[in-house]
């Protein structure tokens, strides 16, 4: 057995971490990301107002060099690391200039930046980078080999006092990359979609050999979503943009601006961003314009009398024939994982969605005959969506099992909307039956532990009421792995199956327990993605503030200490502040269930995949299998590697 001892444990310096581990901090296709970085910086020079002007160049020999007319990253010493300041931006993680967001006169105060990484990974990736600054009447040059300094900052001429910026060039590391080339399209979009989001502001794009394309925009989204729209919208693009200007949970400066089209066909892909940064997944300030736009639509439909007798409109045909363009400022955005491509922020919902929902119900109302012909268009999307789901209702109408009785089942027959909750124990299954969606939710309470079915044939499986209820209730019967292409799943009665546990120890061991019925004995359901976790919060922080209380829900320890340390920078007294951990979903009362777990709008949901059949079914018949001690020898090999641990 190796020697295992302090010696064997290694700690990682500098950016080593970064080229350890480059996939965990950028996108290993190819080095359109590291360069995304570098912009990104840029714009955020011009979001706060102090450049005008962003040029990207790309060499025939592979360097790209991205420049701006800013302030100047500062070459100053750092008072307390003693190294110049560019120089620890360019070489360490978790440096930076934004992470101060308390200041109002903060720069940075609406930025893509959150960690202090972006330029750091590019400097880690990159064979050589090379900054030059115009900055305090001089030029400061510094360069950098895999991350290391190798020519020390120096002077190198004089300029005006007002001519100032920062240029990087940028020679990026094949070995990183499945393709050393950056993807000229993408950055292409990236650049555009900048110069369109900041009115005004010129951005250039220079590939030697072609000709340049310089972009500036004076009515931006307009002009944009007219562009990249197929077909001919109902309406004229309606675009808005509102602020926060006095404080009121959300901070000064927080809003959105956004562009709305809707189309009979085609229109395009719509895109947001958050402080400029696209977000290709989209996330939590998307649900919030969807959530605003279909608040005013419906209010608007009522108060015409559009809506027919038993048609209900859901926000799917309100918005699934828009198109749009969102830009939301969030002060403090989470987002999920390094490249920021999908926003997880829960505030953003509720922010977006206030921001929207006014102004686009008064601009209905003043263009009453426009506002019909998108209220026209959900409607019809409506009556479309109820035909099909009666069609599917005559081909299972016969022949069905009697339903569990402590089933609370859905009103819809929509397959694709509706979804089960299976729910640990009646405490939270009563708060989960008040708290759902009547219309689309069901709810299924679990009384005890479901059986560990991993060795269990399936004539027998039964035997067990848990078992045998879910089963009915989801309207599949049970199969092997052998069957996941030829089982008959057209009985099924939920589009999503989400187990809903208590954030604790116990609440993991039911989900592994219900992991291991469905991999087992219901591998089509995996397999097709019908099988999700929820994610319920396992922190409230209470924040006194002008004679009401505000929440705060985080999700873990981390999510609870950055909203903590959020307060703090906003100047809130400790002793305004109530932090309680929740013992289980029983605690939580409807209304707190459905706004934190529940509300397909502002939930988190994790879907269950299998990456490699293979291995899993190895874990599992080790950790569930009826031998005790190759999961003995498994829980010594791994303890170790334990980081959370809640006893």
């Amino acid at each position: 057995m190796s020697e295992y001892s302090a010696s064997s444990i290694r700690v990682l310096k500098d950016l080593e971490p970064v080229k350890e581990r480059p996939g965990m901090y950028t996108r290993t296709t190819c080095p359109t990301h590291i360069v995304q970085e570098v912009i990104d910086n840029a714009a955020d020079e011009a979001l706060a107002g102090f450049a005008k002007k962003i040029s990207v160049a790309i060499r025939a020999d592979g360097v790209i060099e991205v420049s701006d007319n800013g302030r100047g990253i500062p070459v100053e010493i750092h008072p307390e690391e003693g190294r110049p300041a560019v120089e620890l931006v360019f070489c360490k993680l978790h440096a930076g200039g934004k992470f101060n967001k308390k200041d109002t006169g903060n720069a940075y105060r609406f930025s893509g930046g959150l960690h202090g990484v972006g330029v750091s990974v590019t400097n880690a990736l990159s064979t050589r980078l090379e900054v030059e600054i115009k900055r305090g009447g001089g030029v400061h040059h510094i360069a950098f080999g895999a991350g290391f300094v190798t020519e020390p900052l120096s002077r190198i001429g004089d300029v005006g006092q007002r001519n100032t910026g920062t240029t990087v060039r940028i020679q990026p590391d094949p070995k990183y990359f499945d393709s050393p080339k950056i993807n000229l399209a993408q950055l292409e979009h990236l650049l555009r979609s900048k110069a369109v989001l900041m009115p005004n502001v010129t951005v250039e794009l220079d590939i030697e050999g072609q000709e340049k394309n310089v972009w500036c925009y004076e009515n931006g989204m307009a002009d944009y979503l007219n562009e990249m729209m197929v077909g001919t919208p109902v309406a004229p693009i309606f675009v808005g943009e509102k602020y926060v200007e006095t404080a009121n949970g959300f901070s000064v400066g927080e809003g959105a601006t956004w562009a709305l089209a809707w189309f009979e066909e085609g229109g395009g892909k719509p895109e947001s961003y958050v402080n400029l940064i696209p977000t290709l997944d989209g996330g939590t300030h998307e649900a919030g314009l969807k959530a605003g736009v279909f608040e005013a639509v419906k209010t608007f439909a009522e108060h015409h009398a559009i809506l027919p007798a038993k048609v209900k409109l859901a926000q799917e045909d309100v918005c699934g024939r828009m198109t749009y363009l969102l830009s939301a400022k969030v002060l403090d955005p989470q987002f999920q994982g390094q490249t920021k491509e999908k926003l997880t922020s829960r505030d953003a919902y509720k922010l977006v969605t206030q921001m929207v929902r006014d102004p686009f119900e008064l601009w209905l109302n003043s263009h009453a005959d426009f506002g019909k012909k998108i209220a026209e268009l959900a409607v019809k999307a409506a009556q479309n969506r109820m035909k099909s789901t009666q069609k599917v209702e005559k081909k299972k109408s016969s022949g069905i099992a009697t339903l569990p009785g402590k089933l609370t089942d859905c009103e819809s027959d929509d397959i694709s909307r509706n979804e089960v909750f299976l729910v640990e124990g009646d405490s939270a299954g009563g708060s989960a039956k008040q708290g759902r969606d009547k219309e689309t939710q069901a709810v299924l309470p679990l009384r005890g532990k479901v059986l560990n079915t991993w060795e269990v044939d399936r004539d027998q499986l039964f035997k067990n009421n848990e078992v045998h209820d879910i089963s009915v209730a989801v309207g599949v019967d049970p199969h092997g792995i052998e069957q996941i292409d030829s089982v008959d799943v057209s009985g099924l009665r939920y589009g999503r199956i989400i187990v809903m546990s208590d954030a604790d120890v116990d609440g993991s061991h039911i989900q592994v327990l219900l992991f291991t019925l469905f991999l087992k004995h219901f591998p089509a359901l995996v397999e097709r993605g019908h099988i999700h976790v929820a994610q319920p919060p396992l922190f409230r922080v209470d924040v006194e503030a002008r004679g009401h209380t505000r929440k705060v829900y985080c999700l873990d320890e981390a999510e609870k200490e950055q909203t903590l340390q959020k307060l703090r920078d906003d100047g809130v007294s400790e002793n305004k502040i109530t932090v309680s951990r929740f013992k289980g979903l029983g605690e939580m009362n409807p209304d707190q269930l459905w706004e934190t777990t529940m509300n397909p709008e502002k939930r988190i949901l994790l879907q269950v995949k299998i990456e490699d059949t293979v291995e899993t079914d190895e874990i599992f018949t080790v950790l569930m299998g009826e031998e005790v001690e190759p999961r003995r020898e498994f829980i010594q090999n791994n303890a170790l590697q334990v980081t959370t641990l809640d006893i």
